[in-house]
């Protein structure tokens, strides 16, 4: 026990490594399972290794606690549906701001002298992290799960309750800087976790990819909060690679929309979109298939692309989908995937579904390696996808994604779209290519038409 708390340092920098490794084993499908046990590792040497540093740790109250979260924890992972992993990753997010928020209290209650300048600054920065990432998190877990606690807000009245909110915040945090004062701490966690809750609410879901990023980011900084709190160097390297890695992610998506972070967080979707994506009273007409007919087209195709989006996940068709994409392989028929940076509602969400699904990490593309090769593709399938494939993003200079870079489907011979209703899609916006001669709408649900299409297939062949 004294040599493993002797050589903490030494363990604490080969859990840095590991968790180094992870992030890199992390970014790409094939390497991701290694990655994920390269963290595991890391993790438990972290754990351990703090275990023999602590003093006098409590060690039943800590135990049973690991115990019941990773209970809590297998069973989610065992029974969500990958329809809510987005939602459940924003509640991970939450709870560990809260952690930051629940042990800089501890610190400043239990302490029985005044903290230094630096130990000030570390309770204030970390406190206000964690409760602006807690009730952020919170509102965007009820916002990606539909809940009606979790509506959309606009108005005037919005920026300046935000601003208001956000001078109180630190108002109170320089008070409490100076006088050490109880109350002024209180008052900075209330006002902090208020305007977290403000900060989200009146961003539109076209965004809220980026924003379970940027939520992401947060989480580490604030766990990096706790380490300076707790003067533990493996929470401060971890929270950092975390909060680093998130922060490049937000960026990388916003590129991809062709937005900045702070349109995102202070522009958003939210009004403007409802109002560009409502109806003009003018007639649109569009023309509907079957599935049989899609399947025949698909397998008298030389190349079909396949675009999917949140529809996929809906319907839980991403099974159903390597089916048909193994079929047409069968038949000779050269079927790649193209994934938009922002579809679905959290990063890499499709990329997850085809990894669940087995499907080749090799056909599966990102749009920058697949768009130019929309115009020789016979037929591309959209899986539910509304606003990655919208080409409004760049015809139309009023529409509020005007300038994002989207799939390009609208230049291939044959556009099908399978599509629950012709309703708008997550960010309000309709969308002109399901009017185009070339498009053929495919109305019901994602794997019930998928799994038509295959049996169409199996029974007409080439």
């Amino acid at each position: 026990m004294n040599w493993i708390a002797a050589h903490a340092d030494w363990f604490y920098l080969i859990g840095a490594v590991l968790f180094i490794l992870t992030l890199r084993g992390l970014s790409s499908p094939k390497t991701a399972i290694r990655g994920n046990r390269f963290g595991m590792a890391a993790m438990a040497i972290a754990v351990i290794t703090t275990f023999f540093l602590a003093e006098g740790p409590v060690l039943w109250l800590i135990i049973g606690a690991m115990i019941l979260g990773a209970l809590v924890g297998m069973w989610k992972a065992k029974t969500v549906a990958m329809t809510e992993m987005p939602e459940t990753v924003a509640l991970m997010h939450s709870f560990v701001g809260l952690a930051a928020v629940a042990i800089a209290l501890a610190t400043v209650l239990n302490s029985t002298h005044e903290h230094s300048t630096i130990a000030r600054v570390e309770l204030f920065i970390g406190c206000f992290i964690g409760a602006i990432t807690f009730s952020a998190s919170v509102f965007a877990f009820g916002k990606l799960g539909a809940k009606k606690w979790a509506k959309t807000v606009n108005g005037g009245w919005v920026k300046p309750l935000q601003l208001i909110l956000f001078v109180a915040m630190v108002a109170c945090g320089g008070w409490y800087f100076v006088t050490e004062s109880m109350p002024a701490f209180y008052a900075m966690t209330v006002f902090a976790v208020l305007f977290g809750w403000m900060w989200i609410a009146p961003i539109g879901g076209g965004d809220m990819p980026v924003v379970v990023s940027l939520l992401n980011s947060f989480s580490g900084w604030a766990a990096a909060g706790i380490g300076f709190t707790l003067g533990n160097s493996m929470l401060i390297i971890a929270g950092s690679l975390v909060g680093s890695s998130g922060a490049i992610l937000s960026y990388i998506m916003c590129k991809a929309m062709n937005r900045s972070l702070l349109n995102v967080l202070f522009g958003g979707m939210g009004s403007t979109a409802a109002v560009a994506g409502s109806d003009d009273g003018a007639p649109k007409t569009y023309k509907s298939g079957s599935a049989e007919d899609a399947g025949f087209l698909m397998s008298n195709a030389s190349d079909v692309i396949i675009v999917p989006g949140y529809g996929m996940a809906q319907g839980r068709a991403q099974n159903a989908v390597k089916e048909l994409y193994e079929l047409l392989k069968e038949q000779g028929v050269n079927v790649r995937f193209a994934i938009h940076p922002v579809a679905g509602r959290m990063p890499g969400h499709m990329n997850v579904l085809l990894a669940e699904a087995d499907v080749p990490y090799d056909d599966i593309l990102e749009m920058d390696e697949i768009n130019s090769d929309f115009p020789s593709t016979d037929v591309v399938l959209i899986i539910g996808a509304n606003d990655v494939v919208n080409p409004s993003a760049k015809d139309d200079p009023g529409s509020p994604i005007f300038g994002m870079p989207i799939l390009e489907a609208s230049k291939a011979q044959t556009v099908m779209v399978i599509k629950r209703s012709m309703s708008t899609g997550y960010a309000g916006l309709d969308n002109p290519l399901f009017y185009l001669d070339k498009t053929m709408m495919i109305c019901g649900d994602a794997k019930k038409m998928v799994e038509e299409m295959v049996r169409t297939i199996n029974g007409g062949g080439h």
